[in-house]
């Protein structure tokens, strides 16, 4: 029993170490805040166990809404209601696409194009992994807007926005074009992280020794643009590139010139 309650202690203390949100914005309306990777914004049918950041936010700010969801291993901004009326109002700008959602994500590879408009057809829980696919057929209507940000080494940066709201809708409509985000092991099956000495050529650590910059799903959102349910304001909320996703910008900004950031002003205003 003493083992026992010595690891769970230092498990509950690992946890708590590593934040799961930091606040953007908050009122008595809504509340705003960037999210680490690996937590539901909200209850989920198919992981019930999982970490959830609505519970984590509400030890904060009380009870909340989920307005709208972002993938469990997707970092970045969520926004949540704090009231019946926030609610309603705010799921109805996202229902009537009048959000703004903007994603940065590194990808394998150097697409050609510098802007893509796809509008593959998406049909949710698809199979078995319940991934999303590009459906001609059965597919709901479904559109996502890419920019190219630039390619560094073997990697490239890229903006997406997405006009509808399917389920892994940005990287389903990226599978459909042959193109995969980094570490993302549900619909391209490759787990290697993002190592310094994949493409600093004068690295000279311990190969053994090394450890990844990046390991999880290189895909955030970025910037959100809502109307204030109680006012009508126009509002935009910036989140911040976490840890991981920062030390990987900067190495490649160094050693390639390419910043997704580039001109942003410190705030990520393309």
């Amino acid at each position: 029993m003493i083992l026992a309650d010595l690891f769970f202690f230092k498990y509950t203390w690992i946890m708590k170490a590593v934040a799961d949100y930091t606040k953007l914005y908050a009122d008595e309306d809504i509340v705003v805040v960037n999210k680490r990777s690996g937590l539901l914004v909200a209850a989920d049918r198919y992981d019930a166990d999982a970490r959830r950041l609505d519970l984590a936010v509400e030890e904060e700010f009380g009870a909340v809404f989920a307005v709208h969801r972002i993938d469990k291993d997707t970092s970045g901004a969520v926004i949540y209601a704090r009231n019946a009326d926030a609610h309603r109002i705010l799921s109805m700008q996202f229902e009537q696409r009048e959000v703004k959602k903007v994603y940065h994500c590194l990808v394998h590879g150097r697409p050609q194009w510098q802007e893509w408009q796809e509008d593959s057809p998406l049909l949710p829980d698809a199979d078995s992994r319940h991934r999303t696919v590009a459906n001609q057929r059965s597919g709901k209507p479904s559109q996502t807007n890419f920019r190219n940000l630039g390619s560094a080494g073997p990697y490239s940066w890229l903006e997406a926005c997405p006009r509808t709201g399917r389920t892994h809708q940005i990287r389903a409509h990226l599978r459909h074009l042959g193109i995969f985000i980094v570490c993302d092991t549900l619909y391209s099956g490759n787990q290697r992280g993002v190592y310094l000495s994949d493409f600093k050529r004068k690295w000279n650590g311990d190969s053994d020794e090394e450890r990844p910059l990046l390991s999880r799903l290189a895909l955030h959102a970025w910037r959100l643009s809502i109307a204030h349910p109680r006012t009508g304001e126009r509002m935009e909320f910036t989140a911040p590139y976490p840890r991981d996703l920062e030390a990987v910008r900067r190495q490649l900004a160094k050693l390639f010139r390419v910043d997704p950031l580039a001109g942003e002003d410190g705030r990520g205003e393309a």
